[in-house]
């Protein structure tokens, strides 16, 4: 459970740790893709629910926002020239050079070709804590499609199959960048998303391509600097008009995942309350004490302690509130990460 304020020992992690039995972390998703739980964090306090409830927790013209980025085949198994087996995670889709998670790193050095059959990756810049500048031929799009696997995180203790091409991507997906899925969009199936625009929620979409700074474990320098590596994010006119519409008129926006609260976020100039259309890349860490500027409710996963995720929606629920939702789900046998519950902060 969520570390009590109370005993705060000076450090921020303390506020976002918490004990989780392995038995509770999802190595498969539902039998159906809307099929998990939910926990309901609202003013009332704490409700367990299901997904497919979703449509009578929401009002009418409330906006949910969704992200579109699509997960690319980005885990690849290349060979050294001299043998022995690398694995290059691609975290850019390309065109040109890109970043990628070059493992094991040990002798590893410029120059270096890794290859597979029609493909080759050739490291240019050791950029530390094993990411690699590299280029990759004919281009990273072709490798992956050739070579690529489903990149699972690494609690989920299985290779990857068929089935997680479809079930590790959500139904909307159409934007390839992505180095892990945006999970809590995976709850959403074709005939909730119909359930909801029956009920006149509304959707939009932006898009924020998961990279590194979403899913790597959060490092003393990320905490000093209040900064994440760096991930690419859109939002269109469109979807800012629709934001800056819902909130006028007093209904709220639901983020459908912290990736989205994070476009959203870092598309929201200080002193407004909806954001302005744009793109670029975003460092943004949102932790306690940030005052959330377009994001009324959020729809999110359990995520791992002391992850800049889980000091997300800390920040977004409140930090006691958040340790007892956790708290809860724990004792309750919730499912957690990627394919695991989830949770609606409203």
């Amino acid at each position: 459970m969520l570390q009590d304020p109370s005993r705060e020992t000076g450090r921020e992690t303390d506020f976002v740790e918490y004990d989780l039995p392995p038995s509770l972390i999802a190595q498969e998703p539902p039998a159906e893709r809307d099929g998990g739980r939910l926990l309901v964090l609202g003013s009332a306090g704490l409700d367990d629910r299901r997904v497919t409830d979703l449509p009578d927790l929401l009002d009418p013209d409330d906006l949910l926002v969704l992200n579109d980025s699509r997960v690319m085949p980005a885990r690849c198994w290349l060979d050294r020239a001299t043998g022995g087996r690398v694995e290059v995670l691609f975290l850019e889709p390309g065109p040109g050079l890109v970043e990628a998670l070059v493992r094991p790193s040990r002798r590893l050095a410029p120059g270096q070709v890794l290859s597979a059959e029609g493909a080759s990756v050739r490291l240019i810049e050791d950029l530390g804590e094993g990411t690699w500048r590299v280029e990759a031929l004919p281009s990273p799009g072709a490798v992956m499609d050739r070579h690529g696997h489903v990149p699972l995180p690494p609690y989920i203790r299985r290779p990857d199959r068929l089935e997680d091409r479809v079930r590790y991507q959500t139904v909307w997906a159409d934007r390839p960048g992505s180095a892990a899925a945006p999970t809590a969009g995976l709850h959403l199936s074709e005939r909730l998303l119909s359930a909801l625009a029956a009920r006149g929620v509304a959707c939009t979409r932006v898009t924020l391509h998961v990279g590194l700074g979403t899913f790597r474990p959060l490092r003393p320098s990320d905490l000093e600097r209040g900064e994440l590596h760096e991930e690419a994010w859109t939002v269109s006119e469109a979807a800012a008009e629709a934001v800056a519409s819902a909130r006028a008129r007093g209904r709220r926006v639901v983020a459908v995942g912290t990736t989205t609260a994070r476009a959203l976020e870092t598309a929201t100039p200080e002193g407004a309350s909806h954001p302005v259309p744009g793109s670029g890349r975003t460092r943004l860490f949102i932790r306690r004490g940030y005052r959330f500027r377009s994001v009324d409710g959020l729809l999110t996963n359990f995520h791992l302690p002391r992850s800049s995720l889980l000091h997300l929606v800390a920040a977004f629920a409140g930090q006691e509130r958040a340790r007892r939702a956790y708290a809860h789900a724990v004792d309750a046998g919730y499912r957690f990460y990627s394919y695991g519950d989830a949770m609606l902060v409203l």
